[in-house]
């Protein structure tokens, strides 16, 4: 989970470094564009005035805006454009990457006339990488411009996990640097100062967790859905025609609305407590194998939901300390499982914990977690064999690949239950059933907590047993397991390409994108939904190229012509080929398509045949069709049965829906 932090420069730079950028941009100004646009190609480079390649540069300013920007950021569209998204961003937050997504999408909806994004560096203090993989991004503006550091920052979010030395190297070589000109300018740091600068904006403006947003200066928190967006921007559209009709230049269309923004808002209140006024009470259900601590009659009972790995769980264990000391006969805590995606050792830790668990019992449970959150320093998947040794369990039981153990899927409902509660994020608690997010402050805790002793002293002057406090709660809940959202598309044709059993009792039909980096990290994710799900789960494919991905048509109607040409065997082969090209400089123009498709035996006169008429654009329109028509805007995108998951998400939420459709499907199988 993205909490509230403080970001971190070195005390030596001030905002004036604002006025260094925008020289720097002067001095770099010459330096040469990416050969892979981030945006559509048919939008201007940021900073441009009128069209097309005589676009002419300008160093413009809006310094003095209550939101400052300058051309020294990284930008894309018009300068005075009626809307300014500013993106304070994390290239290590994987809530950032998906923030990207909404951004992208963002961009396709209203083009570079209408909306103008500025990135600023803001790379959280626990994630190792991110200042590094920042200084990067700078380094690759400032020497080759806005399009080189957007395919950058794509590459960066794609690949979050191999942030490297080398890693950056190969990304600037991709965007059109040299690896030389890139190590230099890197290793003398010659661009940190871009970083910092941004740093100190976000903290001017009280920026306190990624990814942050300011839409003409309304700040939106997180990786919000779509719609979210375009209901403000389209607001602020209509704001900015009034101004202009009234008089208002397009330059000073910002300044002026992010002034009018400021004023309109009222300062934030002293913050709350976390979900302090939701008092709404969640049916949460308890298992026998659930480890616990406290009295198991206590008034109060706080689900835990945690990882290993995450810091501010970490953070927060010191907290329920207290809070069990202080209430000693009156709070219980049960812990469940959220391993996240991005902490590699949090899965071997939890299954290291439930084996322990289950072998040595609850207090072996608890004598291991203190030592697995005892790490000195962030927990490491080397950290956690060592403890499993001393605890009798060799390493290769910890292996998450290891499946149907009982362990292993009493962690999986952990996180299905977790997911059906909207319980995102670690550590997230429910206090006799009301929510409570994040490393709170002790004084958080003990608020909800004495509220509930009253509420459970009601129901024992009534004659409630002590030991059916909990129960009691849960049968009066108000609130239960959240319902996914659904989108109703067609049963596909025959004809789509398909991987599993044709009279499957489940289909997950993919819109996805050859070019888009998320499409192909979801990739590996579907295969093990797949192999956990061999008999009841048929995956087809759909295509839903993004304009502005710039191979991603051609790629589209090249994997039609494979499988018109060679079946569906070999288009599965073939999308192997495009997906494994991604990393490539131009590994999806047309010659290297068609060496793809050489390679899989393809009559190549027939497949150049088939590009140069667009033999195959009707049926990717056809896919286009529906994915508008269901609401699917970005990739990549899972319909399963009905159920709508989007985006590179965790196993866990593709694993939940599919199993919602095999339980749809019971009744009629009896």
């Amino acid at each position: 989970m993205t909490t509230a932090v403080t970001l971190r420069r070195p005390p030596f730079l001030g905002i004036a470094s604002l006025v260094w950028l925008l020289v720097m941009l002067v001095a770099c100004s010459g330096g040469h564009k990416s050969a892979a646009p981030p945006s559509a190609a048919n939008s201007q480079p940021s900073g441009a005035v009128g069209s097309g390649s005589g676009a002419v540069q300008v160093a413009w300013d809006h310094s003095k805006a209550k939101v400052p920007v300058t051309a020294a950021q990284p930008s894309w569209g018009r300068p005075d454009a009626p809307v300014t998204l500013v993106e304070f961003s994390d290239l290590q937050c994987p809530f950032c990457s998906r923030g990207e997504l909404t951004v992208e999408e963002l961009q396709r909806l209203y083009g570079p006339d209408k909306l103008r994004v500025v990135f600023r560096h803001a790379p959280l203090p626990f994630h190792d990488n991110a200042r590094p993989a920042a200084i990067a991004a700078a380094t690759v503006h400032g020497l080759a411009g806005n399009e080189a550091f957007f395919g950058f920052v794509r590459r960066a979010f794609g690949h979050q996990r191999e942030l490297s030395l080398e890693a950056y190297e190969g990304w600037a070589v991709e965007v059109g640097l040299t690896a030389q000109a890139f190590r230099e300018a890197y290793v003398s740091k010659r661009f940190e100062p871009m970083v910092d600068a941004d740093i100190d904006v976000a903290q001017q403006l009280g920026v306190q967790g990624t990814p942050n947003f300011r839409v003409n200066g309304i700040e939106i928190s997180g990786a919000q859905p779509l719609e979210a967006f375009q209901a403000v921007i389209d607001a602020q559209l209509r704001e900015a025609e009034a101004l202009r009709a009234a008089g208002t230049p397009s330059a000073q269309l910002y300044v002026a609305l992010t002034d009018k923004n400021s004023k309109a808002v009222p300062a934030p209140p002293e913050k709350k407590a976390a979900n302090e006024d939701d008092l709404t009470v969640w049916r949460v259900a308890v298992e026998k194998d659930d480890p616990s601590q406290g009295p198991s009659d206590a008034l109060v009972t706080i689900v835990q939901w945690s990882d290993y790995q995450c810091p501010f769980c970490r953070r927060v264990e010191g907290t329920l300390t207290q809070l069990r000391q202080n209430y000693p006969k009156d709070v219980r805590i049960v812990w469940k499982d959220n391993p996240l995606p991005f902490h590699p050792a949090a899965k071997p830790a939890a299954v290291l914990g439930r084996l322990v668990y289950e072998r040595q019992g609850n207090a072996a449970f608890w004598k291991l977690h203190d030592s697995l959150f005892g790490t000195e320093a962030q927990l490491t998947e080397a950290a956690v064999q060592s403890l499993g040794e001393k605890a009798g369990i060799h390493a290769a039981e910890l292996s998450p690949a290891v499946r149907k153990s009982k362990a292993l899927t009493r962690i999986e409902a952990s996180m299905e239950q977790a997911a059906d509660l909207n319980a995102n994020g670690t550590p997230h608690f429910f206090i006799n059933g009301v929510r409570l997010t994040g490393a709170q402050p002790i004084e958080a805790f003990r608020r909800r907590i004495d509220a509930e002793l009253r509420r459970a002293k009601e129901l024992t002057d009534r004659g409630v047993p002590r030991a059916q406090i909990y129960a009691e709660l849960m049968k009066a809940a108000t609130a239960t397991a959240n319902e996914p959202e659904k989108k109703d598309v067609p049963t596909p044709a025959a004809s789509r390409p398909s991987k599993g059993p044709a009279a499957a009792p489940v289909v997950l039909q993919l819109w996805s994108d050859f070019q888009c980096p998320f499409c192909a990290r979801v990739e590996p994710t579907i295969t093990e939904l797949q192999a956990e799900f061999p008999r009841e789960l048929r995956v087809v494919w759909r295509h839903l190229p993004l304009n502005f991905h710039q191979h991603a048509l051609l790629a589209a109607e090249a994997a039609e012509e494979v499988l018109a040409q060679k079946g569906p065997v070999v288009f599965w082969k073939y999308h192997d080929l495009l997906f494994a090209a991604q990393g490539r400089t131009d590994g999806l123009v047309a010659s290297e398509l068609e060496s793809m498709a050489a390679r899989l035996g393809v009559d190549l006169p027939r497949f150049r045949t088939a590009l140069e008429e667009h033999r195959h654009r009707p049926a990717i329109d056809a896919d286009l069709a529906l994915a508008e028509k269901a609401g699917i805007r970005g990739t990549p995108a899972a319909v399963i049965n009905g159920y709508f998951v989007g985006g590179a998400q965790p196993l866990v939420n593709f694993r939940r829906a599919v199993k919602r459709a095999l339980a749809d499907k019971a009744p009629q199988r009896k």
